[in-house]
This record gives C-alpha cells, structure tokens and sequence, in this order.
C-alpha cells in the first residue's frame, strides 16, 4: 500500500552534516521524497506536532533541542514507507540502535535531557496525515 509520512532530521543531524546520507538511505531503500525543505521549527510548531508530550519534565529540554538548529522536513512516500521508515530510523535510542540503521550507524547519546536522535517519523497512517499537515502549508 503506497502511503506518505513526515520525515524528519533534526537538529543534531544538521549541525553534524548528515543531510546527504540520510537522504542517501531513503532513496537508497527506494522511497521517493515528494517535498522538502529547511526550517527552524517554532515553538508554537513543535506545542502542536509534540502535543502528547506537553506538560512532561522532559518537554522543555525536547523543545529547545528542537529550537537548537534547522531540521529538514520532507515528505516521503512508497509501500508501507511508514514502517519501513520507522525500521530504516532504528530504535529511539541510538546506542540500542542496531547497526545499520540510521541511529545505530550515525546517532550516539550526548550529554543532555533531551534524547538527539538525528530522524523523526510517524508512527502511523493518521499520524503521518496530521503531521504532514502541520509542516506543509
């Protein structure tokens, strides 16, 4: 089943010149990226797109890590590229990312409140819709 979902890498992945090699491994894998750009999220933004999240001790660190530098937001479509991206990215944190995927091969912990964790993806079909829809116009 062809689906979309928002892609994302944040800051760390920027400030540590990964751009290209992520997009390399997307396309690589074969999905095809329908739109991209750069931006510096707002906070306004990330309230909306981390809503679950509003109100943890943690969610001040995860916004202003957010905040820290420009993300590449893009859209990326193919069969079931939500799961796919999602296995692609590799557990949330890097160092019990397996080897080969994004996190297991570009990430590592760093000092800090925030999990940096160079990607982003939807977790689902619905996710993915209301994400899209919050960083495209």
């Amino acid at each position: 089943m062809t689906e979309r979902t928002l892609m994302l890498i944040k800051p760390d992945g920027v400030k540590r010149a990964k751009v290209g090699e992520i997009i390399r491994r997307i396309e690589n894998k074969g999905y095809q990226i329908v739109d991209i750009k750069m931006i510096r999220p707002t906070e306004s933004l990330l309230n909306l797109h981390y809503s679950e999240h509003v109100g943890k001790p943690y969610y001040p660190s995860l916004v202003n890590y957010m905040m820290s530098g420009p993300v590449v937001v893009m859209i990326g479509e193919g069969t079931n590229v939500i799961s796919g991206w999602r296995t692609l990215m590799g557990e949330t944190n890097p160092t019990k990312a397996a080897p080969g995927t994004i996190r297991g091969d570009l990430g590592r912990e760093w000092d800090g409140e925030a999990m940096m964790n160079i990607v982003h993806g939807s977790d689902s079909v619905t996710s993915a819709k209301r994400e899209i829809g919050l960083w495209f116009d």
